[in-house]
């Protein structure tokens, strides 16, 4: 008999707590328990999401609330800062899959040069282990808490990483300009987010020092095995979902295709186009995929890459799914076979 396991979704409410919830239902071997929303304590799902309206979920209720004991795996979705006193609480024998920023840099000065202020559960930051199950799948299998990667950061790892690996590429000359759909800001109110605000513009922002530009340090650097300091500009344009992310690199289209291509030959979520093709963010909507297209650049030994995720799946909520199928020693792609939504 398959066992199951009783998840809860910590931060319900939020984009990314609803991705969880409609991933979650078509999972083989995991159920949902609980959900936790403080502003919606003793609502129904469907009541803030209307499209969950005819399904049979669990009443939102309070983190203080919850029954530790009925638990197996928490799925963390709150904002940062917020998530560290929680999960500090979180009994031992419950896994952990946080889609914050609280756990992602392994240095805590960092996080705190970074953050603004002292990371509040260092003794969790120690043992967390990076969530990009590409590149940290044998350590995700014994972990108890995987911090989830930031969106931008995936979109940006998944081409870099084996290129830097390899040697393939300058590590001195990396351009990452990416564009984001506006759910990667989160679902709280906010004037700048209105519909006259957003639409028929796209704008800058975070220049020079967006947070992810720290994730981006560590994990580069780690892959080429010295510092690396990349460019990264984010940019907001007016779609829902999806992160399109333009990489300017230093190296051999040929060798940078075939470099990624041998990489990737195995990977279900990691899609590499034949050379010369670059995807849209329409051909990864809805579904876990990533998809790389490698481009020669007029200038000879210059390449263009083009990455692509859904910022909600990928890039956050079924990466996390993706991940905690590791850490229960599941069938990785369990939950997450769904084709991208087109049109």
């Amino acid at each position: 008999m398959t066992t199951i396991t009783r998840v809860a979704i910590l931060g319900a409410s939020g984009y990314t707590g609803a991705e969880l919830v409609r991933i979650l239902l078509g999972h083989p071997s995991m159920r949902i328990t609980a959900l936790t929303a403080d502003r919606s304590a003793g609502k129904t799902m469907g009541a803030v999401y209307p499209q969950f309206s005819h399904l049979d979920l669990p009443v939102l209720c309070r983190i203080e609330d919850l029954d530790w004991s009925s638990l197996d795996l928490v799925f963390c979705a709150l904002p940062h800062a917020t998530t560290q006193a929680v999960l500090a609480a979180v009994p031992a024998h419950i896994k952990i899959v946080d889609l914050s920023a609280d756990f992602r840099l392994r240095d805590p000065a960092m996080y705190e040069k970074w953050y603004g202020h002292v990371h509040l559960a260092p003794e969790l930051q120690k043992v967390a282990v990076y969530g990009l199950p590409e590149f940290y799948r044998e350590d995700l299998k014994t972990c108890r808490l995987a911090a989830g990667t930031g969106c931008f950061v995936v979109n940006g790892l998944l081409p870099l990483v084996p290129l830097l690996e390899a040697g393939v590429i300058d590590p001195d000359d990396i351009v990452i300009d990416s564009k984001t759909g506006i759910t990667g800001a989160g679902r709280s109110a906010a004037e700048w987010k209105l519909f006259s605000e957003i639409t028929e513009g796209a704008k800058a922002y975070g220049i020079g020092g967006h947070r992810h530009t720290s994730e981006f340090d560590q994990e580069l650097s780690k892959a080429a095995g010295k510092p690396v300091m990349a460019a990264f500009t984010p940019h907001l344009v007016p779609m829902n979902r999806g992160i399109l992310g333009t990489i300017y690199v230093k190296g051999d289209a040929g060798l940078v295709h075939e470099t990624l291509a041998a990489r990737y030959a195995q990977e279900p979520f990691v899609e590499i186009m034949p050379i010369g093709e670059a995807p849209g963010t329409w051909h990864v909507k809805g579904s876990n995929l990533c998809r790389i297209g490698v481009i020669a650049d007029r200038r000879p030994g210059r390449t263009i890459i083009v990455s692509v995720i859904d910022n909600l799946v990928k890039g956050a909520s079924g990466q996390a799914v993706q991940v905690a199928n590791i850490m229960l020693g599941l069938p990785e792609t369990d939950g997450l076979t769904a084709a991208p939504i087109f049109p």
